[in-house]
């Protein structure tokens, strides 16, 4: 009887850091967008801004600011005669702070997706972007894709603690 007391006991209490567990994932990706928010205060320039810096080392074909290591950085994915790079931007200066030859098996497939769905654009992110924006709001990443058949751009934008994506036709 005290054994069966016991299993069922700790079968309530692995259930319930389970569902601790379970819950605790949205928590952590709320945590992740406010300190990106926080951390977006410092940020100079804006996402138009990161995509036309980078125009030096490729078409921009996707562009977002992120926490890296708890540091902001602004990302520009770049396509240049078939090859794929990173470009870093200064997020105070707006100037390019570094450029990486895009490698990662994971990040490759994603640039070739966003690079297929760029040459089929008729208009670049920046002017994306732009249609996205609503007052008030701060794009924070645009990334291109095509959905049944269609070319779009997912914009995510930011004001406050709110957190919007706006589908842009890109065609």
């Amino acid at each position: 009887m005290v054994a069966a007391a016991v299993l069922g006991s700790v079968l309530i209490l692995a259930a319930l850091v389970a569902l601790a567990g379970h819950y605790a994932v949205p928590a952590d990706e709320n945590e992740k967008r406010e300190a990106l928010i926080d951390a977006m205060g410092a940020a100079r320039i804006s996402l138009q801004q990161g995509l036309i810096a980078s125009e030096g080392e490729g078409k921009p074909i996707s562009g977002k600011f992120e926490l890296e290591d708890g540091k902001l950085h602004l990302s520009v994915y770049a396509a240049k005669d078939g090859k794929f790079s990173e470009v870093l931007i200064g997020y105070v200066t707006g100037k390019i702070d570094k450029v990486n030859s895009i490698t990662k098996p994971d990040d490759l497939a994603a640039a070739k997706l966003q690079v297929a769905a760029m040459n089929k654009a008729k208009i670049p992110l920046k002017d994306a972007i732009d249609k996205a924006n609503r007052e008030e709001f701060r794009a924070v990443s645009i990334t291109p894709n095509v959905k049944n058949g269609r070319t779009t751009a997912s914009v995510v934008l930011v004001k406050e603690q709110e957190f919007n994506t706006v589908e842009v036709p890109l065609e």
